[in-house]
């Protein structure tokens, strides 16, 4: 547990973070994540922003030391894509019960459970999650991983990040230094060349990076490690060995970026493949640091000439929509590189930003929010449901672009909106995907369903009694007599 508490203090004191170092030490030991509220949702624990960081690493696999539920909580809760291994998709947990927390069984059940998952499977490596139950009761992991892989003869990796212990995020950046400590550099290629990058942060959401990946083909650069979108436990392994680097979520994996470049001498920059500007932006900067690592200056040259291309395709697809979505209002609730990247991409079309939440936001990401909407009044922290529906009740934004949280709150107010975060089920990376994006934009906001459900409900029309002349005697003194019941008469009724 020592151990533990020095790498989260380790965490916690990040140089390559601005906001870490404008703090002062004691604020700097409580971290990024504001207390939380008695009754409010956490957003996450450390365990399930461990596993959200190495769950998308397809050959390897996820083995959970805790009761069944932690797994059951955790397994497949984002929308990330292999082009390949399907192992990740399995859960593997050894399903703890109160008898053996009682008796002490829990190293000697993931011993054998490492056990059985090498004879039925033969990954290229296990990796073991500890989460509250076992952390708290003590079970040493690290020691069962090192006697596991000594006697298999295969990498066991502690992911040390129990849920108590913090946030999300901090999961996050702990999964991170698991990676540091465990794989990285723990094998030698011998195809390293001088067009090798890393991919940090990139989680591969609905396969979207499949549409980037072919730009970085063109242009000779080889992806050596995404990490961990789509990623394979060898290429990670050997992600040393890569020239530049590519950080696509600061808040998740600075720590990993900043000691590679300390351990390795890997130079890399914060980017955003969203939104045009954005991803041919990102693709100058990787030709850039590659040629000051060594590689030809022509990729330079190549690099324009491929981006001149595909933004001219990108410009003549869009320019079908522009007329129907300049002016339109967008109210951005999501957080991350998205607060940035996504508003300068709608921007880029004649969209309007009436809102983006930086929640999640660093503090690069919410001076970039600055430098586009040129002030920050249409920034916003954290807004409560009832201000949301206020918003789009009163018609002050024509979409939202959120994740499934919020969802409701925009069909409550009767508000397209079109979901941006990790469950979409469309890529929006690249200049296809900024295409994708404001394509789904489009059928969302031009639905005819909003115009159905804006109509006053068939229940809330009264009909024309006047019409329904009563065709006998007796239906007409039984609907005078309902009348005089009702204090009303048939012309207080009228059709809706």
């Amino acid at each position: 547990m020592s151990l533990l508490r020095a790498k989260i203090q380790d965490v916690f004191n990040e140089p390559a973070c601005e906001e870490n170092r404008g703090k002062d030490a004691k604020a700097r030991k409580k971290g990024c994540s504001k207390p939380l509220t008695p009754g409010a949702a956490a957003g996450g624990c450390a365990f399930d922003g461990a596993k959200i960081v190495l769950q998308p690493i397809t050959d390897v696999a996820h083995l959970i030391h805790a009761p069944l539920a932690c797994e059951g909580n955790s397994w497949d809760n984002r929308g990330a894509a292999s082009s390949g291994p399907t192992l990740w998709r399995t859960s593997f947990t050894t399903d703890l019960t109160e008898l053996d927390v009682v008796m002490g069984q829990g190293e000697r059940k993931l011993f054998k459970a490492i056990r059985e998952i090498k004879e039925a499977y033969g990954p290229p490596a296990i990796f073991v999650y500890p989460t509250c139950v076992t952390a708290l009761i003590g079970d040493d992991i690290e020691a069962v991983c090192k006697r596991a892989a000594e006697k298999f003869g295969l990498p066991v990796v502690p992911v040390n990040a129990p849920g108590f212990v913090g946030s999300k995020n901090l999961g996050n950046k702990l999964a991170g230094e698991a990676l540091l400590e465990h794989v990285i550099g723990t094998v030698e290629p011998d195809d390293a060349g001088p067009y090798d990058i890393n991919i940090l942060g990139e989680f591969n959401l609905s396969g979207e990076f499949w549409l980037v990946k072919p730009l970085l083909d063109r242009l000779g650069i080889r992806v050596r490690a995404c990490i961990p979108g789509d990623a394979r436990y060898f290429d990670i392994a050997c992600a040393h060995r890569a020239r530049a680097a590519m950080m696509v979520c600061s808040t998740a994996l600075i720590n990993l970026a900043r000691k590679m470049e300390d351990r390795w001498d890997i130079p890399f920059f914060e980017g955003s493949f969203y939104g045009i500007t954005d991803t041919s932006e990102a693709l100058r900067n990787i030709a850039q640091l590659l040629v000051k690592k060594g590689a030809d200056p022509e990729i330079l040259g190549r690099t324009e000439a491929l981006i001149a291309d595909e933004e001219a395709i990108a410009w003549k697809k869009l320019a079908a929509y522009r007329p129907r979505l300049e002016g339109k209002r967008v109210l951005l609730n999501t957080g991350g590189v998205k607060s940035w990247s996504v508003v300068h991409a709608l921007m880029e079309i004649g969209i309007e930003i009436v809102g983006t939440s930086v929640k999640k936001s660093t503090v690069e990401d919410k001076e970039r929010i600055k430098q586009i909407l040129k002030d920050d009044n249409h920034m916003f922290e954290q807004m409560t449901p009832r201000e949301l529906y206020a918003m789009l009740s009163e018609h002050k934004a024509d979409i939202m672009l959120s994740g499934g949280r919020t969802q409701f709150i925009a069909l409550k107010a009767k508000t397209p909106w079109l979901d941006i975060n990790q469950e979409r089920q469309h890529p929006y990376a690249g200049y296809d995907g900024m295409v994708e994006l404001v394509r789904q934009i489009d059928l969302a906001i031009y639905n005819p369903i909003w115009r159905q459900v804006r109509e006053p409900a068939p229940w809330d029309c009264q009909p024309a009694v006047r019409e329904q002349l009563p065709r006998t005697k007796s239906e007409a003194v039984t609907l005078h007599a309902v009348q005089e019941l009702a204090g009303t008469t048939a012309d207080d009724f009228g059709e809706c």
